[in-house]
């Protein structure tokens, strides 16, 4: 069952089993300020075993795109679609968000999205990336990198 993230009374539910829990929720509530402030979109989780199909087809971009197998456990994810851009977000045990956005239009943009909780070490898997910091009232610090996609999913 979906579970709205509310961005104003940050909450650990479905993220307690994270080292970084506090953090993670942080981000997960920064992200939901952003969509309902840019898009007036409310943004809903679902825990991770009701939305598997959502999960395999991120983990097949990465694993096609760049050879990436995330040793994390997924605790959440969602999909939705804004105007003409799918957007899917996956929140890690380990305090990872990864997020694709897929522009269903063709020659659009389509990129993967990595952020790392305040607090957590960069996963071996992504060792290889640069990662910019942010400041976030919510979130603390957040680091983010990304990659293009290249092929149709």
């Amino acid at each position: 069952m979906p579970h709205t993230v509310d961005f104003e009374t940050v909450s650990t539910a479905g993220l307690e089993s994270s080292p970084v829990a506090d953090a993670l929720a942080g981000l997960r509530a920064n992200e939901a300020r952003y969509f309902k402030n840019k898009y007036d979109h409310v943004f809903t989780v679902e825990p991770a075993g009701d939305v598997q199909p959502t999960i395999d087809w991120v983990h097949r971009i990465l694993e096609e795109e760049r050879g990436i197998v995330i040793g994390s456990r997924p605790l959440e994810a969602t999909a939705f679609q804004v105007e003409n851009i799918r957007w899917t977000y996956v929140f890690y045990e380990n305090g990872l968000s990864i997020n694709v956005l897929y522009t269903v239009d063709d020659g659009g943009k389509r990129a993967v999205g990595f952020k790392l909780s305040d607090g957590m070490e960069i996963p071996e898997e992504l060792s290889s990336f640069k990662f910019a910091r942010q400041k976030s009232k919510l979130a603390g610090t957040i680091r983010g990198s990304y990659f293009v996609i290249k092929n149709e999913y």
